[in-house]
């Protein structure tokens, strides 16, 4: 009995040391690691909301970066200072139910956010952030796109595995997509003018024809398992797909409709960016990995890096004209913070 004891006292007191450890590991997220690729500018620093704070997409739009609070609900308006990121100035927006995709319409003045537990899109001022509305779709609203072709909002509705179209200057929802899986993230490809979505529980991509309200394809993802983030490159017409249970990166043809090369990343993958110009593929997942990644040719790549940035920092985005790269951190007992990475010479 009293061997039986201490076994068990041991592993108790092993269990509370690797609590502790691992609540001052998100307490406390140090500097990403060295890279030859990536020269890390420092930290934005947002105001402290709670006890964890766990940021969810990032929108970027010119110099404003637009980054929502999955944990609290607040919307963060970031007025990036290229000569001092840590002094941008900062405007929020509080608001019930967890906070997920940002977009701005054209012509509309007007910004949405989806929030999945008020199962809402809500319409704000993307200069002032004061809220304009907001407007009910169906059951948990994630992510959110704008297509140009139709004018249209699409809102990919995670559970009922459906999608919502919105008329951004009407604010109402004007029609429904029914989907054969659980939507991630989406797509689209400016030269069809189709949208591609991500279907987790699947392990697909569905091409999805928004003017005809109608799935027109759909196609195998393996050897990806659960694909979550999407990017698409327009010019050599190829998307990237990143897989959260298998930890790889897979690029798939959009004119042949196949994986065509597929290679590994961090653990949690969950998004991923592409810098058309530099020709380079940014993931990040919830391990805290940034993985670096240079596209030679259309069914070329190689991994430059792989830097360790902080656990749940799962989120960025790219700026195609800086090449700035945005990492969104989620911590404990500390204010959230954006890790900024420009390429380095």
């Amino acid at each position: 009995m009293k061997r039986m004891l201490k076994v068990l006292s041991a592993t108790l007191m092993a269990g509370v040391a690797a609590v502790a450890l691992l609540a001052g590991y998100l307490a406390y997220p140090g500097n990403p690691s060295r890279s030859k690729y990536m020269k890390f500018e420092g930290f934005i620093e947002l105001p402290r909301e709670g006890m964890l704070t766990v940021l969810d997409y990032l929108t970027l739009s010119h110099q404003t970066l637009f980054v929502a609070s999955e944990s609290s609900g607040t919307v963060f308006k970031i007025d990036l200072d290229p000569n001092s990121y840590a002094s941008s100035p900062i405007t929020i927006q509080r608001g019930s139910g967890s906070a997920h995709g940002i977009v701005l319409a054209p012509d509309t003045n007007a910004g949405f956010v989806t929030r999945s537990e008020a199962n809402v899109v809500d319409v704000f001022d993307p200069k002032t952030l004061a809220p304009l509305g907001s407007i009910p779709v169906a059951d948990d609203p994630d992510g959110i796109q704008y297509i140009p072709s139709t004018r249209l909002l699409y809102v990919a509705n995670g559970d009922p595995k459906m999608a919502t179209l919105i008329d951004p200057v009407q604010r109402a929802t004007v029609g429904t997509i029914s989907l054969p899986g659980k939507p991630e993230f989406a797509a689209v490809d400016p030269a069809s003018g189709w949208l591609y979505q991500n279907l987790t529980g699947t392990n697909t991509v569905a091409a999805i024809d928004i003017a005809k309200r109608a799935v027109t394809a759909q196609w195998p993802l393996a050897p990806c398992r659960r694909p979550t983030g999407m990017a698409i490159d327009a010019k050599l017409r190829r998307l990237f797909s990143v897989c959260a249970d298998s930890a790889n990166l897979v690029v798939f043809d959009l004119d042949a409709h196949r994986v065509v090369t597929s290679m590994k990343i961090g653990g949690g993958a969950d998004s991923v960016a592409f810098d058309p110009a530099l020709r380079r593929i940014y993931s990040a997942g919830r391990s805290g990995e940034l993985t670096v990644i240079q596209q030679d040719g259309a069914d070329s790549y190689r991994i430059l890096d792989r830097i360790h940035t902080h656990y749940g920092a799962h989120t960025l985005a790219v700026d195609p004209v800086s090449h700035k790269v945005f990492v969104a951190y989620a911590v404990l007992l500390a204010a959230p913070r954006i890790a900024v990475f420009a390429p380095a010479p």
